[in-house]
């Protein structure tokens, strides 16, 4: 027989949410099992204000997704919520204050993990294994664990790292095309073609791009024109993908558990670049971890988040618990 706990938790319905700079997922699953049986998306991110990220308003957007998804999915109690949040390390001091009293009140939860992105999106590909994961997209982090503590490299932003990132890429492509249209060494034509035909007159790049509040998205849209050329054979943008395969193995030796062989899994939009950056990347993972295993991510960070609050549900949960990565309530 198993214990009172786990034998409830087959009874019982745990939630993850994904909350990043495209807005809100938010995902109800039976705790035995981890899997979704119903998802709620929200297009409108999370704001800041001056005490971080804004519980009031995350909790204006969980709470009735959560009572739709009960309301189609049956009966049950919550037993446990996961919140996976872009920023939570900095900018989670409110949510921590305010969310395991505010979701007690209102739904009962009386177990909550509250986590930084990239700890779910650990455990999305992961789960509770020791390893290291590189989540790409527009920035990048490498995080990484032997289940004592974490190991964390990059995610500092477009201007101080997110290294071998989307925007990264998209930057060095956009420089490289700069450099054409000046006539320097260093230059593309093709890039500066790709990028004029994306944002329009070279000349003109600057004013549409420095004004911008989201000048990292800008810039990684122009990763997947880096990659094309270098599909294409342009050396210049080969060379750009080669640098950034290296940037991301950096980052994943950086925190990859050591000594000992563990598995690296990459997850991420970055990834669905294609062969202009998976060969090179696999090249230097060999390289710079020769004892590492790549491995696919098994999840997303939404698989990730109730992973966490099946495991707090089940009193299972195996990764270190810090305060600003992964901040559990009960």
């Amino acid at each position: 027989m198993g214990s009172p706990r786990t034998s409830r938790a087959r009874e019982g319905w745990v939630v993850g949410v994904d909350s990043g700079g495209s807005g809100l997922r938010i995902a109800l699953a039976r705790a035995a099992d981890a899997r979704a049986v119903g998802t709620v998306t929200s297009r409108e991110p999370v704001r800041t204000g001056p005490g971080g990220i804004e519980a009031a308003h995350l909790l204006g957007q969980v709470l009735p997704a959560v009572e739709a998804l009960r309301e189609r999915a049956g009966d049950g109690p919550v037993l446990a919520l996961a919140i996976g949040a872009a920023g939570m390390a900095t900018l989670g001091e409110e949510l921590r204050a305010v969310l395991p009293g505010a979701l007690e009140q209102a739904l009962g939860v009386r177990s909550l993990a509250l986590a930084a992105d990239a700890v779910t999106a650990y455990a999305g590909a992961l789960g509770q294994r020791p390893g290291a994961v590189v989540a790409g997209g527009t920035g990048l982090i490498a995080l990484g664990t032997d289940l004592t503590a974490w190991r964390r490299a990059d995610g500092w932003g477009h201007l101080l790292g997110d290294c071998g990132s989307g925007a990264w890429i998209g930057r060095e492509g956009l420089e490289a095309a700069m450099r054409a249209y000046d006539g320097r060494r260093g230059g593309s034509s093709a890039l500066l073609a790709r990028a004029e035909a994306r944002f329009g007159p070279a000349a003109g790049l600057p004013a549409a791009l420095y004004p911008r509040t989201d000048r990292p998205a800008v810039l990684a849209s122009f990763a997947p024109d880096v990659a094309g050329c270098a599909a294409g054979g342009d050396p210049v943008a080969g060379d750009v993908l080669r640098r950034a395969a290296a940037h991301v193995a950096e980052a994943a030796a950086a925190v990859c558990p050591a000594p000992g062989a563990y598995e690296v899994a990459l997850t991420g939009g970055l990834f669905k670049l294609g062969d202009p950056l998976l060969v090179p990347l696999g090249a230097e993972l060999a390289g710079q971890l020769p004892h590492a295993r790549q491995t696919s991510a098994a999840g997303d960070p939404l698989d990730g988040a109730l992973a966490l609050a099946a495991a707090l549900a089940t009193d299972s949960l195996r990764l270190p618990v810090e305060p600003k990565l992964l901040h559990v309530a009960t």
